[in-house]
């Protein structure tokens, strides 16, 4: 029988004990006409009158707007400086440094790795299987009394494709740690969002983005979706002011253009698929991963040489043939289709020049 989740015995002591910060927009709610409680500039700023004041700290008018794009209440919704903020929190708020432990499923996202060594944490990795899912059996065996959490990124970067999403609920049920599912490509995807399951799983932490689908990219918002009392602690623990206002104001623009978003959703996976039937016709392509995600992973003959070849033409895709079980593979977004076509007619050109 699994142990039922307990929260609080997940939590680092010091956590627990934590007294946050408070600012001075925490302390007042409400409307006024004279804030003279946070030692701004009265007088204004060169670019907006707005921007002399400190922006929302908990991003309420955002939140409500991702509630009804989402489907999610706002009180189950975190912002952080990207999803890497997000990350970086929960290493901080359930790891102790040099004493617990997390599970990673390489190949994956790698500021997983980087932030749990940064905090000191040590990670089990447990490879996915040749078909780029989840070996159960391998993530068991790994996990001990020590093990927080377990990250899971679907659709999976750098391979593309999505995680069976009955391995996932296997894990969220199973394991007594928080499962914390990365769905920075979902709009790409066929899979529902896990989003719809965070009352069914108490130890579920869905990661999403405004960089990939959205174009948001250079703002850096992330998303975190959880139980109200995850999210409790996420803003316990994060800087005051971590989403400035300029942010908050152009993405709660850009969030009243959905149907723009979703045209450029429905033109990427397009594009996907165009670009997948024009790679698997070029002889040197050994194979496509199928993907959710908008972007390919390809394997292929001479990696080393195609890569030099494509950035000496002023095209730039990504070289993974030294990550685990992406020997020989380019990561390659995809792009408008002007950029798409000029892509595969350099490769054309490569191997017609290689092989002729």
């Amino acid at each position: 029988m699994t142990k039922p989740f307990s929260l609080t015995a997940l939590l680092r002591e010091n956590i627990k004990r934590l007294v946050p910060y408070s600012s001075a927009r925490d302390e007042f709610k409400g409307e006024a006409s004279v804030l003279l409680d946070a030692n701004e500039n009265a007088f204004g700023s060169p670019y907006s009158k707005n921007y002399n004041r400190y922006p929302d700290p908990l991003q309420q008018k955002l939140k409500v707007r991702l509630h009804q794009i989402k489907g999610v209440p706002a009180e189950n919704i975190f912002l952080g400086n990207g999803s890497d903020e997000a990350i970086d929190i929960l290493y901080r708020a359930f790891c102790e440094p040099g004493v617990d432990n997390v599970v990673l499923v390489p190949p994956t996202y790698g500021m997983y790795e980087v932030s749990a060594n940064i905090n000191n944490v040590l990670c089990k990795k447990v490879p996915l299987t040749p078909e780029y899912q989840l070996n159960l059996d391998g993530i068991a065996e790994a996990i001990d009394a020590r093990t927080k959490l377990i990250f899971i990124c679907s659709p999976n970067n750098p391979t593309g494709n999505s995680i069976n999403r009955q391995d996932i609920e296997t894990i969220l049920v199973n394991f007594d740690g928080l499962v914390v599912v990365d769905e920075a490509y979902i709009n790409y995807a066929k899979q529902p969002s896990f989003t719809k399951d965070l009352s069914e799983f108490a130890n579920l932490v869905v990661l999403q983005t405004l960089s990939k689908a959205w174009g948001l990219a250079a703002l850096r918002l992330g998303m975190a979706f959880a139980s109200r009392e995850i999210i409790g602690i996420f803003n316990k623990i994060k800087p005051p002011y971590n989403i400035n206002q300029a942010t908050q104001d152009i993405v709660l623009d850009a969030l009243e253009r959905v149907d723009v978003v979703n045209e450029w959703i429905k033109e990427t996976v397009s594009e996907r698929e165009k670009l997948v039937t024009a790679l698997n016709d070029i002889e040197g392509i050994e194979h496509v991963t199928p993907s959710d995600a908008n972007f390919v992973l390809v394997k292929l003959e001479k990696t080393r040489d195609l890569y030099g070849y494509l950035v000496d033409r002023g095209i730039i895709v990504r070289d993974r043939s030294k990550v685990e079980l992406c020997e020989g593979c380019l990561r390659v977004t995809v792009g408008i289709p002007q950029e798409n076509r000029t892509l595969v007619n350099a490769i054309q050109d490569f191997y017609s020049e290689k092989n002729g």
